[in-house]
């Protein structure tokens, strides 16, 4: 068996995870020599335009990956009592892990204080990013979609979520022959869908060049901006970067190896086409396709729960994001001098949870949560400007380590239930 999949791997060719490094590394070499060439704003549209289908093409399967995968995977379930434990179970694990990486943030923070003697010069203007106003309650509301066709143009994944379970519960409530007609309806759909995220993945380490030549050239381009990643900024940056380094390379993979009894390492390499996807294009929903596939068929994860765990937690679970929500409310408190109490910071790990939730699936989501992270504590929202600079050196780890945080969830979940998986 495993000679014959060496043979398939020799006629494929080099693996797919190694031609996406090879993407993102003449992806970093062209933005800069391309910068030294011609300045970015002549070059950057003749390569950009990739990477924006490559993007558009995966967003255009989220919709119905996610639709049909939940629909089918909680109809698979059979009982209201399976669906209940496997939903505890996600939603547990996700509270759990998005909080311990959010404590490690304030802690690193804490000790480093990189925010300490900061240069509010540096600021740049915010004009994109509203306070985040909604309530708690309004966040829980919303995700009970009033029209479901406006969820689906929109995108708004918690309440299509929200309506999938209910519509993949209710599948087993009708007549069998009903049942049984849905169910193979859905599950044509998927794997058609299936197929062209296959088509899509192949196009990958083109479009993955070119999002991050653009990324690059645009840091290159302006001597500014990389001027002022020296001193506080660069030091931030190192805090967010060591805090994922943690939450990703020491605590996820203890929770593999100790809970899900399974060899986190390979589990990773299993995952790279997955992880290095959401790391080039900072978009946990664009590697959604991809970690399910990969789940399912390098896992061995059923159908059920990586149709159910994995697309929940591309909505919900932000590791990586509230670790970085956490550093930077307390780097911008430092930077403008406010001293924060224990309580203080306590509010900020519960507000960071609860807006992972609320914010899911809106433009410029991490922005939106730090607006409602500094609102909650009383800190300057103009304050984000200070980390404007660096927010894409940040948001590419965070992405990262939020959809690692999702495959390592489904593989726990999976191993609780008795799967037997083949990492």
């Amino acid at each position: 068996m495993e000679e014959a999949e060496k043979k398939e791997a020799q006629k494929k060719g080099l693996a797919l995870h190694w031609q996406i490094l090879i993407g993102i590394g003449l992806g970093i070499v062209a933005g800069i020599l391309l910068c030294k060439i011609a300045p970015y704003e002549e070059w950057s549209p003749y390569i950009k335009w990739a990477g924006d289908i490559f993007l558009r093409g995966l967003r255009m399967i989220v919709i119905p990956v996610v639709f049909t995968s939940i629909a089918l995977g909680v109809a698979g379930m059979g009982n209201t009592a399976a669906l209940g434990r496997i939903a505890g179970k996600t939603l547990l694990y996700y509270l759990v892990t998005t909080a311990i990486a959010a404590a490690i943030g304030l802690t690193l923070v804490n000790l480093v204080k990189p925010g300490v003697g900061a240069n509010l010069n540096l600021a740049e203007k915010v004009s994109t990013v509203g306070k985040g106003e909604m309530s708690f309650i309004d966040q829980i509301v919303n995700i009970v979609p009033s029209n479901i066709f406006e969820s689906l143009a929109k995108g708004d994944l918690l309440p299509i979520i929200f309506f999938a379970i209910i519509f993949g519960f209710f599948m087993n409530k009708v007549e069998k022959r009903h049942a049984d007609t849905l169910t193979h309806l859905f599950q044509t759909i998927y794997e058609v869908v299936m197929k062209i995220t296959m088509f899509i993945i192949r196009l990958a380490p083109i479009g993955v060049f070119a999002i991050v030549a653009n990324t690059v050239g645009k840091q290159a381009g302006n001597p500014q901006a990389l001027l002022s990643m020296a001193g506080s900024l660069g030091v931030f940056v190192l805090v967010v970067w060591g805090g994922l380094l943690i939450q990703g390379g020491i605590v996820l993979p203890t929770l593999v190896r100790v809970i899900g009894k399974q060899n986190p390492w390979r589990h990773m390499a299993k995952m790279s086409t997955t992880l290095l996807t959401a790391f080039s294009t900072c978009s946990s929903g664009a590697a959604l396709p991809i970690n399910i596939r990969d789940s399912q068929e390098k896992c061995g994860i059923s159908n059920k729960i990586a149709s159910f765990v994995l697309p929940l937690g591309s909505t919900i679970n932000m590791n990586g994001t509230a670790l970085y929500e956490c550093v930077t409310a307390i780097f911008i408190a430092q930077a403008y001098g406010i001293d924060l109490t224990l309580a203080q910071q306590i509010m900020i790990i519960f507000t960071a949870l609860l807006a992972a939730i609320g914010t899911a699936g809106i433009p410029m989501a991490g922005m939106v949560m730090l607006t409602i992270v500094l609102s909650a504590v009383g800190l300057p929202l103009e304050g984000i400007g200070l980390v404007l600079a660096v927010e894409q050196l940040c948001d590419m780890p965070r992405t990262c380590i939020n959809t690692y945080g999702d495959c390592c969830g489904a593989v726990i979940i999976a191993h609780s239930e008795g799967e037997k998986l083949t990492i």
